[in-house]
């Protein structure tokens, strides 16, 4: 009798993973098949969860319930929770950038320590207001000043590396051979 206990809660955990990353209502036989049991297992651990999750178990009524929706199973917010989530969602969540940003963003990346001058003769615009923007959101920073110019040169932060879901930049991809490097106009210390 252990061991079916214990089958049925791994099931349950395989399908609580599942469910976890899942954005569209997955039927049972999708479930079954992801977790490796048969839908008659996997349809009991559904109803066990559901209740679980509405305190039915004698637990807590969870901030989400495990909903049936156009023949899958998924979770969603509680209703009475649907406020406090839109709100969280709106005020949290940062936009997207623009294409000027990202553009200035991988040439920052790519060239880093690099000045707004040197990001603005590369992508023939003015950057001005696009570096505010990334600094703002903390995916570049100064560097340092230098002492002769005065000009401040940028580089990334490591929100940029979460952002992208890389550890270091070394991991971004190769700049295409076929594509002008951008070197031109900067200062080469290093004979090439």
């Amino acid at each position: 009798m252990t061991d079916e206990r214990e089958a049925a809660a791994s099931v349950a955990r395989r399908l609580e993973a599942i469910l976890m990353i899942v954005e569209e209502p997955q039927s049972l036989v999708s479930l079954a098949t992801a977790v490796g049991a048969p839908v008659a297992a996997v349809r009991q651990a559904i109803e066990g969860l559901a209740a679980d999750y509405d305190g039915e178990a004698g637990g807590p009524v969870r901030g989400f319930e495990l909903r049936e929706v156009g023949g899958g199973w998924r979770l969603y917010v509680r209703a009475e929770f649907d406020d406090l989530v839109s709100d969280f969602v709106t005020t949290q969540a940062p936009s997207r950038l623009s294409q000027a940003a990202l553009e200035t963003l991988a040439v920052i990346a790519y060239k880093q320590p690099v000045t707004r001058g040197q990001v603005a003769a590369i992508r023939a615009v003015n950057v001005d207001s696009v570096v505010r923007t990334l600094l703002a959101r903390g995916l570049i920073t100064e560097v340092f000043t230098d002492g002769d110019t005065g000009a401040i040169h940028y580089g990334t932060t490591d929100a940029l590396l979460v952002n992208l879901g890389i550890n270091s930049l070394d991991e971004l991809p190769p700049i295409s051979p076929l594509l002008d490097d951008g070197a031109d106009g900067f200062d080469d210390t290093v004979p090439r």
